[in-house]
């Protein structure tokens, strides 16, 4: 185990199997060593629980020159769960294509519709999966393994990983699924069985902690950009047009502020971080009736746990344990026609909501790029005998991240930053803040 770690929460140790004594049979002239590390400097924004600026070593990614498992007796799986986001296809594509070209591993197994998968009851058979069978599914959205939400029997989803005679266990999947990463990688490790169990963090919202970027967020935003676009083209083809568009981002607005300042189109952007009024000094409702007499049009955009603390809470939660949210498209639309009704301003709202359609499309260039890479090097990390970690690129360093890192909490938008404060002088809405909110 390698023997770089900070004090307290900043543990970056990477866990392993055991030594790794079996020569690579990658023909690199370089490979990448465990004492090679990558000083990285976070702030209380990257992690919470630093009080300053901090310089971090992290481990390196990369082909490693010994590794611990026989590459020919060795068989992985790979899972997916949650959520669909772009990109999916591409990182199976890239572990399949790594392991047999490069690795030529016994086999790799597709673990059909996530979690459930593992177990029996459900009756979704494994699939082999190969280069062949593999080819061409970049280029399209989804995931060709089907994916579900929800917790299963860690012990049962164990059971079957020893039953299979499954060494590496590769995790595709956002925070809930990693939390399950780690459960397994604690069962196998109580077990002393020798699986490694390796995740590669999956969120559309952009919101694990000490991710940079997670793949399928690039293409997120610009999918994210043409609805905006669409949304303002509707609403200066008509008097006093409202565009309304709804995002992904429950928790956090990273792609609702990344979209707008890619098109700078939106006149109002609505985040879960930073709470907002509909009416008084400071409110939305009178700043887009001055809005509206000034200019005839507004576009707002509004990620989809934006203005929560406006409507009723829901006591239910979805299939991965989140909270229901309420409707703030709804309310929005509610709300601005009642308030302009009462003034007889006449109006006309465009709404557009295209979140499954987002989700859905093939991953665009950029993030087949970063699928590409961290399919390659989650192959690399397992195949030298490392578990309980995922691979990550931060801020432009591709690195192994303890899974108790990732899975610390949720990553939210700081209202301090240099983006949230580019949104604010992008649309100029410095006025919506309330007094009210100000030292939340």
């Amino acid at each position: 185990m390698s023997d770089h770690h900070m004090p307290g929460a900043l543990e970056t140790t990477i866990a392993a199997l055991g030594p790794p004594t079996i020569p690579s049979p990658l023909p690199y002239r370089h490979f990448s060593a465990d004492d090679h590390l990558a000083s990285i400097r976070l702030s209380p924004e990257d992690f919470d629980e630093v009080d300053e600026e901090t310089d971090v070593a992290f481990e390196l990614a990369g082909p490693r020159a010994k590794l611990y498992f026989e590459p020919a007796r060795v068989r992985a799986a790979i899972v997916t769960c949650g959520g669909l986001c772009p990109g999916l296809n591409d990182v199976i594509h890239a572990i399949v294509m790594e392991a047999h070209h490069n690795y030529h591993i016994a086999g790799t197994l597709g673990v059909r519709f996530g979690l459930q998968g593992f177990i029996a009851e459900y009756g979704h058979p494994m699939v082999e999966l190969t280069p062949r069978n593999v080819a061409g599914i970049h280029q399209s959205g989804g995931t060709i393994l089907g994916t579900s939400r929800g917790p299963q029997p860690i012990g049962a989803v164990v059971d079957t990983l020893e039953r299979r005679a499954i060494d590496l266990l590769f995790v595709i999947g956002g925070d809930g699924t990693m939390k399950a990463a780690m459960r397994i990688a604690e069962e196998v490790q109580r077990r002393h069985a020798r699986i490694a169990v390796i995740g590669v963090p999956k969120t559309i919202d952009n919101d694990i902690n000490l991710v940079t970027s997670s793949f399928g967020f690039d293409t997120a935003v610009e999918k994210a950009g043409e609805a905006i676009r669409c949304a303002h083209t509707e609403a200066v083809s008509v008097p006093n047009g409202i565009g309304l568009v709804k995002l992904m981002g429950r928790e956090s607005g990273f792609i609702a502020a990344q979209a707008t300042l890619a098109i700078k189109e939106a006149n109002y952007v609505l985040i879960p971080e930073a709470p907002f009024v509909l009416h008084g000094k400071n409110g939305l409702l009178p700043s887009l009736e001055q809005r509206l007499r000034d200019r005839g049009h507004a576009v707002i955009v509004a990620a989809e746990g934006a203005g929560q603390h406006l409507l009723s809470k829901v006591s239910r939660t979805d299939a991965s344990g989140n909270p229901m949210l309420g409707d703030i498209a709804g309310l929005l639309m509610r709300e601005i026609g009642d308030y302009l009704g009462q003034r007889d301003i006449p109006h006309a709202f465009k709404y557009i909501d295209p979140s499954y359609l987002i989700r859905s499309i093939p991953a665009n260039a950029n993030d087949r790029v970063y699928c590409g890479f961290l399919g390659q090097f989650a192959v690399h990390a397992a195949m030298a005998g490392k578990t309980g970690m995922v691979v990550s690129k931060l801020y432009g360093r591709y690195v192994h991240l303890p899974l108790h890192l990732v899975t610390r909490r949720r990553k939210t938008l700081n209202r301090a930053s240099l983006c949230w404060q580019a949104v604010l002088e992008s649309t100029g809405q410095h006025h919506l803040v309330s007094t009210a909110f100000q030292s939340s």
